[in-house]
């Protein structure tokens, strides 16, 4: 049970290694005291690289429209990310280190199992999570994401002369990845960390964790993910004229997630 009065404040996780991840609670507005429809879990939102809970989630409408729906929410800023601390050794970085870090924000919350949104980069730490603890997830929600792991395939000496020395990679999807990050503020040994720690991360899910892949089909960072959804046995939305950004503010994406978390 979550209590009352960590709804809406800022609160902290401390991860196995130490470092503490930054989280927020948020309720429904309606009914003091309510967790939500009748047997739902609360809804875990997992944001991607170079970002925070509050652009991802909370800016986009996703934590408005989620407790609309009668969920109550869970956002938390990674490692690395946002209010959250920023070691910046890549080992502090690893797939398994971010799983564990959602672990630790579910058990400090209360929280015994929780249905998940993930974008991005957000879903393989999901499935990180979900490897590491199946029992702690019951229906996952992969947006922006496919079968390839981006960071795998970016030449990381081109990275760290952007992160450390400003110097354009000549990659226009480095450049537009990582420049308005250091422009917003982000911490550049940090973002190092998390690209050498994290490249290569992979994506599945134990069996028995329902998902539900959402695309915009002008998004090229979900390549493949038909293929993946069709060997699951998941569904795949693809939302029309929406790329990487713009497919996280659309409502279809919304309405299909609500629809899948509350369905029987």
């Amino acid at each position: 049970m979550i209590p009352a009065a960590s709804r809406d404040a800022v609160l902290y996780a401390e991860a196995e290694d130490g470092e503490l991840i930054g989280y927020r609670v948020t309720a429904p507005r309606d009914g003091d005291g309510a967790e939500g429809a009748p047997g739902s879990p609360p809804v875990l939102l997992v944001h991607g690289f170079a970002s925070d809970a509050a652009t991802t989630w909370e800016r986009t409408g996703w934590v408005r429209a989620l407790t609309d729906a009668g969920r109550t929410v869970i956002t938390l800023d990674l490692r690395g990310h946002g209010a959250s601390d920023k070691p910046i050794a890549a080992a502090s970085y690893t797939p398994e280190v971010f799983g564990a870090d959602l672990l630790a924000v579910l058990d400090t919350a209360g929280v015994d199992r929780a249905d998940a949104i993930g974008y991005s980069m957000g879903t393989r730490i999901l499935s990180a999570a979900a490897l590491l603890a199946p029992e702690r997830l019951r229906r996952v929600v992969i947006g922006g994401a496919g079968p390839n792991e981006l960071f795998a395939s970016w030449d990381l000496d081109e990275v760290r002369g952007l992160l450390l020395r400003g110097e354009s990679t000549g990659h226009p999807l480095v450049d537009q990845v990582l420049k308005p990050a250091l422009s917003a503020g982000g911490d550049a040994e940090a973002l190092l960390g998390v690209v050498e720690g994290f490249a290569g991360a992979p994506l599945e899910f134990p069996r028995g964790i329902r998902s539900l892949f959402v695309v915009g089909e002008d998004d090229p960072v979900p390549a493949g993910a038909g293929g993946l959804a069709e060997a699951w046995g998941s569904e795949l939305v693809a939302i029309p004229r929406r790329d990487h950004v713009s497919t996280l503010t659309a409502r279809a994406f919304k309405d299909a997630a609500i629809a899948f978390l509350a369905s029987p």
